[in-house]
C-alpha cells in the first residue's frame, strides 16, 4: 500500500480487507480483523446518515484560501471509523477547497511520531496544512467528550472492562451523531 487514498479509495480498501477477514496495519490479530469488518459497517452508515449542518457549510463557505488535510489512520481503528466520514464530509462539503488525504499509521512512522498523542500513537488524527504548507492545527484521535469517557476507562480498567468501554464510547459516538466532531473541527477550521 505505502501510498495516501481518497476517501473513496480507503473505503474500497476497507471493504475488501473486511471481505477477506484482514486488516491493515502490523497488528494482525483476530481482534483487529474483526474490528476492521466492523468499522466498514459503521462507516457506510455514517456514510448514509450524516449531513453537515448548515451552520457548518456557510462557515465552510467562507474559507478563504484552499487547505490540505492528511488523516492518519488504521482499518481497525474505532475512532478512526466513527470519525474519519464526518472528516471526509465536512471536506467534500468545501466544494473543493479542502483536499483530504488517508495515510496508514503503520506504513507512514515518521508522520505519526510527529504527530503523537500523550505520547501515544494513537488514531485518527487530522493534520491540516494551507496552500504553502503551513501547518493550521491537527485534530484527533476523538472529540472532548469521547476523550472524557476513555480517560474514566483508563482510571477505572479494574471495574471497567474493555467491552464496557467499547459499548459506552460508542454509545456516545452513536447519540452524538457526529455534532461534536463537525463543531470542533469546524471551530479549528476558523481560527
Amino acid at each position: 500500500m505505502n501510498e495516501m487514498l481518497y476517501y473513496s479509495d480507503f473505503l474500497t480498501l476497507t471493504a475488501e480487507l473486511a471481505s477477506k477477514h484482514e486488516t491493515s496495519g502490523l497488528d494482525q490479530t483476530e481482534e483487529q480483523k474483526e474490528f476492521t469488518q466492523l468499522n466498514y459497517k459503521r462507516m457506510e452508515r455514517w456514510n448514509k446518515t450524516f449531513h453537515v449542518s448548515e451552520e457548518a457549510l456557510f462557515k465552510l463557505n467562507a474559507l478563504s484560501s484552499k487547505q490540505k488535510w492528511f488523516v492518519i489512520t488504521e482499518t481497525w481503528c474505532g475512532d478512526s471509523a466513527q470519525n474519519l466520514p464526518i472528516i471526509a464530509k465536512i471536506a467534500e462539503a468545501s466544494q473543493g477547497k479542502i483536499e483530504l488525504k488517508i495515510m496508514f499509521r503503520d506504513e507512514h512512522p515518521e508522520w505519526m511520531d510527529k504527530y503523537l498523542t500523550n505520547g501515544t500513537r494513537s488514531v485518527p488524527k487530522l493534520i491540516a496544512f494551507d496552500e504553502n504548507e503551513n501547518e493550521l492545527f491537527t485534530w484527533g484521535p476523538r472529540p472532548e467528550e469521547a476523550i472524557v469517557i476513555t480517560r474514566h476507562w483508563q482510571a477505572n480498567k479494574d471495574t471497567i472492562s474493555k467491552e464496557e468501554f467499547h459499548v459506552q464510547l460508542h454509545g456516545f459516538y452513536a447519540k452524538n451523531k457526529g455534532i461534536a466532531v463537525e463543531n470542533e473541527i469546524i471551530s479549528l477550521i476558523l481560527k
